[in-house]
Protein backbone atom coordinates (compact mmCIF):
# COMPACT_ATOMS: atom_id res chain seq x y z
CA UNK A 1 0.00 0.00 0.00
CA UNK A 2 2.85 2.39 0.82
CA UNK A 3 4.45 1.67 -2.55
CA UNK A 4 1.18 2.47 -4.30
CA UNK A 5 0.80 5.73 -2.37
CA UNK A 6 4.36 6.74 -3.17
CA UNK A 7 3.85 5.94 -6.85
CA UNK A 8 0.63 7.97 -6.86
CA UNK A 9 2.48 10.91 -5.31
CA UNK A 10 5.39 10.72 -7.75
CA UNK A 11 3.31 10.56 -10.97
CA UNK A 12 1.96 14.16 -10.75
CA UNK A 13 5.47 15.47 -10.06
CA UNK A 14 6.76 13.48 -13.03
CA UNK A 15 4.10 14.91 -15.36
CA UNK A 16 4.24 18.54 -14.16
CA UNK A 17 8.02 18.71 -14.03
CA UNK A 18 8.27 16.92 -17.37
CA UNK A 19 6.07 19.52 -19.05
CA UNK A 20 7.84 22.39 -17.27
CA UNK A 21 11.20 20.98 -18.33
CA UNK A 22 10.02 20.61 -21.92
CA UNK A 23 8.95 24.27 -21.98
CA UNK A 24 12.25 25.35 -20.41
CA UNK A 25 14.29 23.23 -22.81
CA UNK A 26 12.46 24.36 -25.94
CA UNK A 27 12.70 28.04 -24.97
CA UNK A 28 16.37 27.69 -24.06
CA UNK A 29 17.26 25.92 -27.31
CA UNK A 30 15.47 28.47 -29.48
CA UNK A 31 16.81 31.53 -27.64
CA UNK A 32 20.32 30.11 -27.47
CA UNK A 33 20.45 29.57 -31.22
CA UNK A 34 18.97 33.02 -31.93
CA UNK A 35 21.64 34.66 -29.77
CA UNK A 36 24.37 32.68 -31.52
CA UNK A 37 23.02 33.76 -34.91
CA UNK A 38 23.01 37.37 -33.68
CA UNK A 39 26.74 37.10 -33.06
CA UNK A 40 27.00 36.53 -29.32
CA UNK A 41 29.81 34.19 -28.33
CA UNK A 42 31.30 32.48 -25.30
CA UNK A 43 29.24 32.02 -22.15
CA UNK A 44 26.89 34.95 -22.80
CA UNK A 45 24.32 33.16 -25.05
CA UNK A 46 24.06 30.30 -22.56
CA UNK A 47 23.49 32.60 -19.59
CA UNK A 48 21.01 34.94 -21.31
CA UNK A 49 18.97 32.10 -22.86
CA UNK A 50 18.87 30.21 -19.57
CA UNK A 51 17.77 33.27 -17.60
CA UNK A 52 14.94 34.04 -20.04
CA UNK A 53 13.78 30.42 -20.21
CA UNK A 54 13.92 30.05 -16.44
CA UNK A 55 11.89 33.22 -15.86
CA UNK A 56 9.21 32.22 -18.35
CA UNK A 57 8.94 28.65 -17.09
CA UNK A 58 8.71 29.84 -13.49
CA UNK A 59 5.89 32.20 -14.44
CA UNK A 60 3.92 29.29 -15.92
CA UNK A 61 4.85 26.96 -13.06
CA UNK A 62 4.20 29.26 -10.08
CA UNK A 63 2.06 32.12 -11.43
CA UNK A 64 -0.08 30.35 -14.01
CA UNK A 65 -3.13 32.70 -14.01
CA UNK A 66 -0.92 35.71 -14.78
CA UNK A 67 1.06 33.71 -17.34
CA UNK A 68 -2.14 32.69 -19.11
CA UNK A 69 -3.26 36.33 -19.25
CA UNK A 70 0.10 37.24 -20.76
CA UNK A 71 -0.11 34.38 -23.25
CA UNK A 72 -3.55 35.46 -24.44
CA UNK A 73 -2.40 39.06 -24.78
CA UNK A 74 0.68 37.94 -26.72
CA UNK A 75 -1.37 35.81 -29.11
CA UNK A 76 -3.96 38.52 -29.75
CA UNK A 77 -1.35 41.25 -30.22
CA UNK A 78 0.66 39.05 -32.58
CA UNK A 79 -2.40 38.14 -34.65
CA UNK A 80 -3.34 41.82 -34.88
CA UNK A 81 0.20 42.68 -35.96
CA UNK A 82 0.18 39.99 -38.65
CA UNK A 83 -3.20 41.16 -39.96
CA UNK A 84 -2.04 44.77 -40.24
CA UNK A 85 1.57 44.29 -41.35
CA UNK A 86 1.32 41.05 -43.30
CA UNK A 87 4.38 38.90 -43.92
CA UNK A 88 6.98 41.58 -43.14
CA UNK A 89 7.52 40.32 -39.58
CA UNK A 90 10.00 42.21 -37.38
CA UNK A 91 11.01 40.42 -34.16
CA UNK A 92 11.56 43.51 -32.03
CA UNK A 93 8.37 45.15 -33.25
CA UNK A 94 6.08 42.17 -32.68
CA UNK A 95 7.66 41.37 -29.29
CA UNK A 96 7.47 44.99 -28.14
CA UNK A 97 3.83 45.30 -29.20
CA UNK A 98 2.95 42.03 -27.44
CA UNK A 99 4.83 43.07 -24.30
CA UNK A 100 2.85 46.31 -24.17
CA UNK A 101 -0.41 44.40 -24.58
CA UNK A 102 0.71 42.01 -21.84
CA UNK A 103 1.44 44.88 -19.46
CA UNK A 104 -2.01 46.34 -20.08
CA UNK A 105 -3.72 42.96 -19.66
CA UNK A 106 -1.67 42.24 -16.54
CA UNK A 107 -2.64 45.62 -15.11
CA UNK A 108 -6.30 44.86 -15.72
CA UNK A 109 -5.86 41.45 -14.07
CA UNK A 110 -4.13 43.07 -11.09
CA UNK A 111 -7.03 45.51 -10.77
CA UNK A 112 -9.61 42.73 -10.94
CA UNK A 113 -7.78 40.15 -8.80
CA UNK A 114 -5.64 41.33 -5.91
CA UNK A 115 -2.65 39.01 -6.21
CA UNK A 116 0.09 41.03 -4.54
CA UNK A 117 3.72 40.80 -5.55
CA UNK A 118 4.03 36.99 -5.50
CA UNK A 119 4.00 36.47 -9.33
CA UNK A 120 6.93 38.86 -9.78
CA UNK A 121 8.75 37.41 -6.76
CA UNK A 122 8.41 33.89 -8.18
CA UNK A 123 9.56 35.00 -11.64
CA UNK A 124 12.60 36.84 -10.29
CA UNK A 125 13.46 33.78 -8.22
CA UNK A 126 13.43 31.83 -11.48
CA UNK A 127 15.73 34.47 -12.99
CA UNK A 128 18.25 34.20 -10.16
CA UNK A 129 18.28 30.41 -10.08
CA UNK A 130 18.55 30.28 -13.87
CA UNK A 131 21.54 32.63 -13.80
CA UNK A 132 23.22 30.54 -11.11
CA UNK A 133 22.53 27.28 -12.98
CA UNK A 134 23.92 28.73 -16.22
CA UNK A 135 27.02 30.01 -14.43
CA UNK A 136 27.70 26.63 -12.82
CA UNK A 137 27.19 24.76 -16.10
CA UNK A 138 29.36 27.24 -18.01
CA UNK A 139 32.13 26.71 -15.47
CA UNK A 140 31.78 22.93 -15.77
CA UNK A 141 31.94 23.09 -19.58
CA UNK A 142 34.99 25.34 -19.40
CA UNK A 143 36.75 22.88 -17.09
CA UNK A 144 35.83 19.91 -19.30
CA UNK A 145 36.79 21.67 -22.51
CA UNK A 146 34.47 19.44 -24.54
CA UNK A 147 31.45 20.72 -26.53
CA UNK A 148 28.08 19.20 -25.69
CA UNK A 149 24.85 19.07 -27.65
CA UNK A 150 21.62 20.94 -27.05
CA UNK A 151 19.98 17.84 -25.54
CA UNK A 152 22.61 17.56 -22.79
CA UNK A 153 22.66 21.32 -22.20
CA UNK A 154 18.89 21.49 -21.77
CA UNK A 155 18.74 18.45 -19.49
CA UNK A 156 21.55 19.73 -17.29
CA UNK A 157 20.19 23.27 -17.05
CA UNK A 158 16.66 22.13 -16.21
CA UNK A 159 17.96 19.80 -13.52
CA UNK A 160 20.21 22.46 -11.98
CA UNK A 161 17.75 25.34 -12.21
CA UNK A 162 14.85 23.21 -10.94
CA UNK A 163 16.78 21.94 -7.93
CA UNK A 164 18.10 25.41 -7.09
CA UNK A 165 14.61 26.87 -7.42
CA UNK A 166 13.11 24.38 -4.97
CA UNK A 167 15.97 24.81 -2.50
CA UNK A 168 15.75 28.63 -2.45
CA UNK A 169 12.13 29.31 -3.45
CA UNK A 170 10.65 29.76 0.02
CA UNK A 171 13.02 32.36 1.42
CA UNK A 172 13.66 34.21 -1.85
CA UNK A 173 9.94 34.53 -2.62
CA UNK A 174 9.23 35.61 0.94
CA UNK A 175 11.92 38.30 0.60
CA UNK A 176 10.53 39.40 -2.76
CA UNK A 177 6.97 39.65 -1.47
CA UNK A 178 8.19 41.88 1.34
CA UNK A 179 10.10 44.29 -0.93
CA UNK A 180 8.51 44.24 -4.38
CA UNK A 181 5.52 46.52 -5.18
CA UNK A 182 2.41 44.47 -5.86
CA UNK A 183 0.99 46.96 -8.37
CA UNK A 184 3.63 46.15 -11.02
CA UNK A 185 3.84 42.41 -10.35
CA UNK A 186 1.19 41.03 -12.68
CA UNK A 187 1.80 43.59 -15.48
CA UNK A 188 5.52 42.85 -15.67
CA UNK A 189 5.09 39.08 -15.61
CA UNK A 190 2.29 39.18 -18.19
CA UNK A 191 4.39 41.46 -20.40
CA UNK A 192 7.33 39.06 -20.23
CA UNK A 193 5.21 36.06 -21.17
CA UNK A 194 3.47 37.97 -23.97
CA UNK A 195 6.84 38.95 -25.47
CA UNK A 196 8.03 35.33 -25.41
CA UNK A 197 4.80 34.15 -27.04
CA UNK A 198 5.17 36.78 -29.76
CA UNK A 199 8.76 35.69 -30.37
CA UNK A 200 7.58 32.11 -30.82
CA UNK A 201 4.93 33.26 -33.29
CA UNK A 202 7.62 35.23 -35.15
CA UNK A 203 9.69 32.05 -35.56
CA UNK A 204 6.72 30.04 -36.81
CA UNK A 205 5.42 32.82 -39.02
CA UNK A 206 8.82 33.46 -40.56
CA UNK A 207 9.07 29.88 -41.79
CA UNK A 208 6.24 30.58 -44.25
CA UNK A 209 7.46 33.99 -45.34
CA UNK A 210 8.90 34.07 -48.86
CA UNK A 211 10.34 37.59 -48.64
CA UNK A 212 13.12 36.71 -46.23
CA UNK A 213 16.72 36.61 -47.39
CA UNK A 214 18.61 33.33 -47.48
CA UNK A 215 20.66 34.11 -44.35
CA UNK A 216 17.53 34.73 -42.25
CA UNK A 217 15.86 31.57 -43.56
CA UNK A 218 18.94 29.52 -42.67
CA UNK A 219 19.04 31.05 -39.19
CA UNK A 220 15.38 30.19 -38.57
CA UNK A 221 16.00 26.66 -39.84
CA UNK A 222 18.83 26.31 -37.30
CA UNK A 223 16.53 27.49 -34.51
CA UNK A 224 13.85 24.98 -35.48
CA UNK A 225 16.48 22.25 -35.68
CA UNK A 226 17.62 22.88 -32.08
CA UNK A 227 14.18 23.04 -30.48
CA UNK A 228 13.22 19.30 -30.57
CA UNK A 229 16.39 18.05 -28.79
CA UNK A 230 16.12 20.94 -26.36
CA UNK A 231 12.51 20.03 -25.61
CA UNK A 232 13.33 16.34 -25.09
CA UNK A 233 16.40 17.09 -22.98
CA UNK A 234 14.43 19.52 -20.83
CA UNK A 235 11.63 17.01 -20.39
CA UNK A 236 14.10 14.34 -19.26
CA UNK A 237 15.91 16.70 -16.89
CA UNK A 238 12.66 18.01 -15.44
CA UNK A 239 11.15 14.56 -14.94
CA UNK A 240 14.23 13.17 -13.21
CA UNK A 241 14.59 16.24 -11.00
CA UNK A 242 10.91 16.14 -10.01
CA UNK A 243 11.16 12.48 -9.02
CA UNK A 244 14.35 13.00 -7.00
CA UNK A 245 12.94 16.04 -5.18
CA UNK A 246 9.72 14.20 -4.43
CA UNK A 247 11.64 11.23 -3.03
CA UNK A 248 13.60 13.59 -0.77
CA UNK A 249 10.35 14.97 0.65
CA UNK A 250 9.79 18.24 -1.21
CA UNK A 251 6.09 19.07 -1.45
CA UNK A 252 6.14 20.12 -5.10
CA UNK A 253 2.37 20.39 -5.32
CA UNK A 254 2.45 23.39 -2.96
CA UNK A 255 4.12 25.53 -5.63
CA UNK A 256 1.98 24.42 -8.58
Amino acid sequence: MQSKDRFTAIVPALIVWGFAGALFGALFAGLHRILLVMGLTGWLPLVVATAAASMTTTAFYSAMPVALVGSMAGVLASIGYLIVIGHDIDLLMISGLAAGAGVVAGGFYSWMVAGGSRPLAETLTGLLTGLLAATLLSLALWLLGEPVGVFVLAAGLVALAGALFELSERWLVRLGIAWLPGVVSAPLVAGLVAAVVAGSIWILGSTTATVLDMRTQQAIAQVLHDIPPGLLGGMLGGSMTGIVLKIFGFRLEDEI
